[in-house]
């Protein structure tokens, strides 16, 4: 297993902390799953293909009627105190604190009706589209441990499925665990904790930029790895594997620093500060996303924040908001601007939405009847709303979309037929990725 530390102190990205690593390898490499994606794309013929999904999770549930879904006419104690402002798509108005989304609506769908909700705090829905009750054998996979199974691409110079999350202290915003599907399809996570601190033959983060000493590194690991045998049995795909994982590419892709600038300042910093029992509000996650699909992983996932506002929701949303506006609009901007627009899928949501009501804390508490999600990119149809609710914001009122929908949506971008695929459980029965009935929404694709 290759792993890189760095010997600093809570950061991230090219400042990671002292007890995060990434893991370079493949199969006793460290995990990853490009023998398996190599071979998928050989029978498959999709080698050329690059698609790939982006998901923002914003765990605790983001209040939906305060973002692209206000209520002008409701009583004020619905209302809540912000003001829509126009888009530059005609009859589309969102929250006053999301200018620079505004700016750009015609890129962006939004879902202003999504129903289904298990209404628990936690990541597992939006990560699998699923309940967690009544599993088959094994569990619901997560659709970036799907798309490992399914996907790859032999150029790539990243595993197939990557999850920026942090290690969050609510234990279920948490994901990235195995399934019916197994270990080599669990997600690379460049902020996984270890009990102790490692190198790469002396390599830190901090050191990454010094690259003749890096590849020096890794022709010394792969020098060690053939004298001690570790490298026999390893068929073709395999060797090709190891060969792109130790180029040092992947190490880059995940390099900020090496961005231009003005890239980084579009994005914004953020802060690096743990919100709530969440995740920080990094924005660099946004940007690190993009490098590392351009760089060839078919799932990026990140955690932004934390949005359970029980009291002082319109402060929070005050903190909150512009970040997420510079962030997420950057990264649509950015991924339009580099190419990636067709094939790449933005979309992010959390688990639930907020009660209509404000509660006697000037907060919004819990609401799975209804929520929302913003979709980008991917080749879809954009600049429009999907669907309605009541005069109050608590009701799907026409177009419910439920979150299997979406699913069936972030699986046909990916050019992935949800009627007829289908993976083994542990028990060797086949389960399709969607139930029964639920197919792409039709306004988009």
């Amino acid at each position: 297993m290759l792993n890189i530390f760095d010997g600093s102190a809570n950061k991230f990205c090219n400042r990671v902390s002292r007890r995060n690593f990434i893991k370079v390898g493949a199969l006793g490499f460290g995990g990853l799953t490009l023998p398996n994606l190599l071979r998928a794309e050989q029978q498959s013929g999709t080698g050329k293909s690059h698609k790939s999904v982006i998901m923002i999770y914003l765990p605790g549930g983001p209040p939906h009627q305060d973002m692209y879904d206000l209520k002008v006419d409701a009583p004020s104690e619905i209302r809540g105190e912000f003001n829509p402002i126009s888009t530059n798509v005609p009859d589309i108005q969102i929250c006053e604190h999301l200018p620079r989304l505004a700016r750009i609506t015609d890129k962006c769908v939004y879902v202003n009706s999504l129903v289904g909700s298990i209404g628990q705090h936690a990541s597992f829905q939006c990560m699998t589209g699923h309940s967690d009750r009544k599993q088959p054998a094994g569990g619901w996979p997560e659709i970036g441990s799907a798309l490992s199974h399914l996907k790859g691409d032999p150029r790539s110079t990243s595993p197939a499925y990557v999850n920026l999350s942090p290690k969050m202290q609510h234990t279920p915003y948490n994901f990235g665990k195995n399934s019916f599907l197994g270990t080599s399809h669990t997600p690379f996570n460049p902020n996984g904790e270890m009990k102790g601190d490692l190198t790469l033959n002396g390599i830190t983060i901090d050191r990454l930029q010094d690259r003749k000493q890096l590849l020096h590194s890794f022709d010394q690991f792969r020098r060690e790895a053939d004298s001690s045998g570790s490298m026999e049995g390893l068929d073709a795909f395999n060797e090709q594997a190891f060969g792109v994982l130790s180029s040092g590419r992947l190490v880059e892709a995940l390099d900020v620093s090496r961005e231009d600038p003005a890239v980084r300042e579009r994005y914004g910093k953020g802060t690096t500060r743990k919100q709530g029992d969440a995740a920080p509000r990094l924005n660099e996650q946004f940007l690190l996303a993009r490098r590392l699909v351009e760089a060839g992983a078919r799932m990026v996932t990140l955690s932004y924040s934390f949005w359970d506002w029980h009291g002082s929701n319109f402060k929070r949303a005050k903190e909150n908001f512009p970040d997420f506006d510079q962030a997420i609009t950057a990264l649509i901007e950015d991924l339009h601007q580099r190419g990636l627009a067709e094939d790449t899928t933005v979309i992010a949501w959390g688990e639930f939405g907020r009660t209509p009501k404000i509660n006697n804390n000037s907060g919004r508490d819990h609401w799975p009847r209804v929520c929302n999600a913003l979709l980008a990119c991917g080749g879809m149809k954009t600049g429009q709303i999907i669907g309605t609710t009541d005069r109050l914001g608590g009701e799907a009122q026409d177009r419910p979309v439920h979150f299997q929908e979406i699913f069936a949506t972030l699986y046909h971008n990916m050019g992935i037929d949800v009627e007829r695929v289908t993976m083994p459980d542990h028990a060797g029965r086949p389960q399709y990725l969607v139930d029964s009935g639920y197919l792409p929404l039709p306004e988009v694709v």
